[in-house]
This record gives C-alpha cells, sequence and structure tokens, in this order.
C-alpha cells in the first residue's frame, strides 16, 4: 500500500473551509494556529472489534468530510488498531475520488495504551518489549497493566499507527490517559517520563513524522489538585518548552471530557496560572494550547435526560437531545472542536445538520450554563464524575473578553 503524502496545511484547510461555505454556518470553522478546522471533529472509539463495525466507521468518516467536518480522532487502542485502519480506508477513498486533499484534512489519534492484540496484553507486552535484550523497558514501565510512554514504547506506537493510518504524517498525535500512571508512580517521576516521551514527539515532529502533539486526559486536566489523578497543564507547558530548547515547542493540543454533565473544564478551577487558580478552557487560553473535547454529548446518555426549561432554550433548529448537547459542547468559549463519535448514517445525518447553524452566542451559553449547574447541584453527586464542590465555580473571564 503506497503511504499518503502531506499533511494538513494553512492553505488546504482553507480551501475545504470555502469548498463547505455554502452549506455550513461561519463560524463552525475555527483557527488553530494556522490551520482551519471545523468546530464538529468525528471521534472512532465506540463499536464491536469487527468487519461490520468496520464499514460503518469507515462510511461515516467520508460522509462525515463531505459534511463539513475535517477532523477525525481516533487512538491506536480503538478496537484494536481497526479504528485507526477504517479512518486509513476512508481518507484514501475520499482522496481518490477526488473529494478531499490530504492537506486539507487534520488527522490525530494516541497511543500509550497496550491494544488488545491477545486475550492478555500484558503478557504481550512483556514478550515483545522487556524480554528482548536490546530494549531498554522494564517490567516499572508497565502501569496498571495497559499504560506505558516508554520512549522506545511510544516510537513503536506511532510508526504502528502511521502504517494503520497509511499516512505520512499526523497531524496531532497525543499521548494517551496519562494521569493513569498516577495510581503507582509519584506527580515527579511522571513529569520526568513526559519529559522522555516529549522528546521523542519533538524528534517525531523534525523527522516529518507528525506535525504537533499533545495529551489525551479522561481525569487529569478536570479533578482538583487533591486529586491523585490531576495534571498540572502549566508545568506540562513547561517542560515541553525546556525540551524543544531553542525553538518553539510543538506540544499544542490537549484533549478532555466537556459536556453537559461534565462541565468542570470549564468552570472548575483546576489549574493554576502563575499563582492563579483557573478552569481549564481559561488555563489553555492563556497557555497558548488549543482545546478539543471529548465525550460532547456523554456517550448519548443526554438522550431524554435534558429538562424541558432547557431544552426549549435551544429554540426550534435543535430537534433531539443530541443535537442540543452538541451546539452546547461546541459553543464553549475557547474551545476548538467538539468529538462526537458515529457510526450509524442516521447518526451522522442527526449531528451534522447543526453545521448550518451558528454557535451559541455567550450571553445564550452563559444563561444556559447557569440552568444546567442549578439542575446539577439538585443531582446525587456520582464520586465518578464529580471530585468538587459545585459551589467552587468559576467562568472563564479572559476568554470571555476576546
Amino acid at each position: 500500500m503506497n503511504i499518503i503524502p502531506y499533511k494538513a496545511t494553512a492553505e488546504g484547510t482553507r480551501r475545504y473551509r470555502e469548498k463547505h461555505r455554502k452549506y455550513c454556518a461561519p463560524d463552525h470553522f475555527r483557527e488553530a494556529g494556522e490551520l482551519i478546522v471545523s468546530s464538529i471533529g468525528l471521534g472512532t472509539y465506540l463499536g464491536e472489534n469487527d468487519e461490520q463495525t468496520n464499514a460503518l466507521v469507515t462510511k461515516a468518516v467520508i460522509e462525515s468530510v463531505r459534511r463539513g467536518v475535517n477532523l477525525i480522532d481516533s487512538a491506536i487502542v480503538y478496537r484494536d488498531r481497526q479504528a485507526e485502519r477504517s479512518v486509513g480506508k476512508a481518507v484514501r477513498h475520499l482522496l481518490e475520488s477526488g473529494e478531499v486533499l490530504r492537506d486539507e484534512l487534520i488527522i490525530c489519534t494516541k497511543g500509550g495504551i497496550l491494544p488488545h492484540v491477545t486475550s492478555d496484553p500484558a503478557d504481550w507486552f512483556c514478550q515483545h518489549y522487556i524480554e528482548q535484550s536490546i530494549s531498554a523497558i522494564s517490567v516499572t514501565d508497565l502501569i496498571d497493566r495497559r499504560y506505558c510512554i516508554h520512549p522506545e514504547y511510544l516510537q513503536d506506537q506511532l510508526n504502528w499507527s502511521l502504517e494503520n493510518l497509511g499516512v505520512q504524517t499526523i497531524d496531532v498525535y497525543y499521548i494517551h490517559n496519562p494521569e493513569k500512571h498516577l495510581s503507582e508512580i509519584t506527580p515527579d517521576i511522571l513529569y520526568e517520563r513526559l519529559r522522555a516521551a516529549f522528546e521523542v514527539m519533538e524528534d517525531a515532529v523534525d523527522t516529518g513524522k507528525i506535525a504537533a502533539y499533545g495529551l489525551a486526559t479522561w481525569e487529569g486536566f478536570r479533578v482538583p489538585p487533591t486529586s491523585r489523578e490531576h495534571l498540572d497543564l502549566a508545568r506540562v507547558k513547561s517542560i515541553a518548552q525546556e525540551v524543544s530548547g531553542n525553538k518553539e515547542d510543538s506540544f499544542r493540543f490537549i484533549q478532555f471530557p466537556l459536556n453537559m454533565v461534565m462541565p468542570e473544564a470549564l468552570l472548575a478551577p483546576t489549574q493554576n496560572v502563575k499563582g492563579e487558580h483557573v478552569s481549564l478552557l481559561e488555563a489553555a487560553y492563556r497557555l497558548g494550547i488549543i482545546p478539543i473535547a471529548s465525550g460532547s454529548i456523554y456517550q448519548a446518555q443526554v438522550v431524554g435526560q435534558i429538562p424541558e426549561k432547557i431544552s426549549s432554550a435551544f429554540g426550534k433548529n435543535f430537534r433531539t437531545d443530541c443535537q442540543r448537547a452538541l451546539q452546547y459542547t461546541r459553543s464553549a468559549p475557547g474551545l476548538l472542536t467538539a468529538l462526537v463519535g458515529m457510526k450509524a448514517p442516521e447518526h451522522v445525518e442527526e449531528n451534522l445538520a447543526i453545521t448550518a447553524f451558528p454557535s451559541l452566542k455567550r450571553e445564550k451559553f452563559q444563561e444556559l450554563t447557569h440552568a444546567i449547574v442549578e439542575v446539577l447541584k439538585s443531582m446525587p453527586i456520582d464520586s465518578d464524575n464529580w471530585t468538587f464542590d459545585l459551589s467552587n465555580l468559576s467562568y472563564p473571564v479572559s476568554i470571555l473578553n476576546t
């Protein structure tokens, strides 16, 4: 199989926007450095590891790109590498049909979690990495039998992802759920391991394997500093700057959950930037890091759960709870893109219908946020999702003033 050359570019992503300007609201496309990126991105996480799902994901990628989505997100661990392969197949089809050029698409993936290549991934890992005499990886580099960010392992994961996707360059490569390492090691050790991982990432940028990198998290950036899984974004950025030396670092993206049920990234002051406690979105803005939301519709668990007084506030253009939830998340101030997983054609149609409408205005978004928080305060707190006092919330003031 021939490798697809090139990467996303300023010229290419602007060309893509021009193709879809007629059908999409003007603010559907947003700036991320020199790139123009859709406010909705396609996620490829869920589904069975079978040919039927592969076909659905491939078709969903193709149809999403046709309908104004130019950011596609995957991970090597998703469905044991099949998600990446389905994305690669779809991109190749789109290029061969002449519908897009490679430089119009932002292709993202992740590494650092063991793919389920056997019934016992940890045993497979030991055989292929630890027991090899030429490897510097040790058993202490494997956390919870699932996570590893050792430089040698990340290099191998990256090469696999390039092969699975069939591309010359991955536009954004994330280190996947690094906060999970804190179950077995101290924060200081984790940050040193991130330093070594960032050296691999910067080298990969220099050699053209990736264009930028970041961290994809679930708990790390949204839990309070007192939590064991907390990550300090300012410290992470500082490490990247130190690793890059005299040149600008390529640590430019973070990914985290944000939705109506999990608004911590927007409201909870989990981060410390120059002595001030701020929300994750505020911290990303101040540090020049581009934020992308995962879990934008709470894996569709919002369906039938949005109170009438909130759903009616979205207006008549949004017919379903999934549309309302996605519209809310993509309207968060400072956010680049809201990821949503889609496979079934009817879900692609439903979710992407909102590209024709502008994001919520700031006043409406703030009004809805206050209403949502009042509802959340009246609900029993799920300890898996909430680890902070809902009364201790702050709105990202600096972002609102831009």
